[in-house]
């Protein structure tokens, strides 16, 4: 991995260890749907802004606007509606470790779909970053009580990084037909933003807004830092290394959630947290190593 892709890989994990926190300020008054529906809008309208103003090309055909509607309900859609809905039962350490399983469904789905190979290194360090994931929240793991309320989140939850591998699948095919990200990830926000507006709306879901400064501020770092940001780079990233190494930024933002935590929820670390950090770091060890190959001309 060069220089380069390792600021790439850093910059999403830190942004999106600290959405972690974020999210709990959308849960309560407004509706899961309507938040993340929020979200997307907000995100997309800024790029599509944006996009026009610096004069970039937004004009696509009709293929490609179905694989970018695609996009947008499987990776700005439904992954978060899941996700939200799951942190509303359960703590975002379980979420933490069911969804570092996405790195798993990277590999088997980039292999199925993209005929792309599964590495040795990468499955070593899915192993060592889940098990590290584990050991990280061992204390809400061992508090963890299952009962039908937990068993349907726990459904949400799969659902969800099922949905976010697809949509990762999705995005890696789709720069292969070399459809930019920052234009795309505009109207695939916006398409998934309006698709669970509406979905909100034809299941009866309360339409309302927060206007307390925790949701607002909240829902405005979301929009920017959290998806702005974090997935022009990440969708970027992973287009260069493929989406099985780039998953491991899914494995290591829940750690930097812990640091967050401790400055703001005060987290006690403990030996299992600090040899969860360890396993992180050694299979994060496996995926930096990786060297992008020269085109050879």
């Amino acid at each position: 991995m060069t220089k380069r892709q390792f600021i790439l890989f850093i910059i999403p994990s830190v942004i999106w260890g600290s959405t972690w926190y974020a999210i709990k300020f959308q849960l309560g008054y407004v509706d899961p749907m309507v938040s993340v529906s929020y979200r997307f809008i907000l995100a997309g309208l800024v790029l599509f802004i944006i996009s026009l103003a610096t004069g970039k090309n937004m004009k696509f055909s009709l293929h490609e606007h179905f694989l970018m509607f695609l996009l947008g309900l499987s990776l700005f859609g439904l992954n978060y509606w899941f996700v939200y809905k799951a942190e509303s039962a359960l703590t975002s350490g379980v979420v933490a470790v069911i969804f570092s399983l996405i790195i798993f469904f990277n590999i088997i789905f980039n292999a199925i779909f993209l005929n792309g190979k599964i590495k040795k290194d990468v499955i070593i360090a899915a192993l060592l970053g889940i098990t590290g994931t584990a050991f990280l929240f061992e204390n809400e793991l061992n508090a963890f009580d299952l009962d039908k309320k937990d068993v349907i989140a726990l459904l949400f939850c799969l659902g969800g990084l099922i949905s976010a591998s697809l949509g990762n699948i999705i995005s890696a095919y789709k720069q292969k037909k070399n459809i930019p990200v920052f234009q795309s990830n505009a109207y695939s926000m916006l398409y998934g933003g309006v698709t669970m507006f509406l979905a909100a709306l034809v299941s009866g879901k309360p339409v309302s807004f927060d206007f307390s400064a925790s949701y607002s501020l909240s829902l405005l770092y979301l929009a920017i830092f959290g998806s702005i940001i974090s997935f022009s780079i990440y969708l970027k990233l992973l287009g260069e290394i493929g989406p099985d190494r780039s998953a491991y930024i899914t494995l290591i933002s829940p750690a930097i959630a812990m640091i967050f935590s401790t400055l703001f929820e005060n987290y006690r670390w403990n030996l299992f947290a600090f040899a969860g950090l360890a396993f992180l770091f050694a299979g994060n060890y496996f995926i930096m190593r990786f060297k992008t190959q020269k085109t050879v001309k």
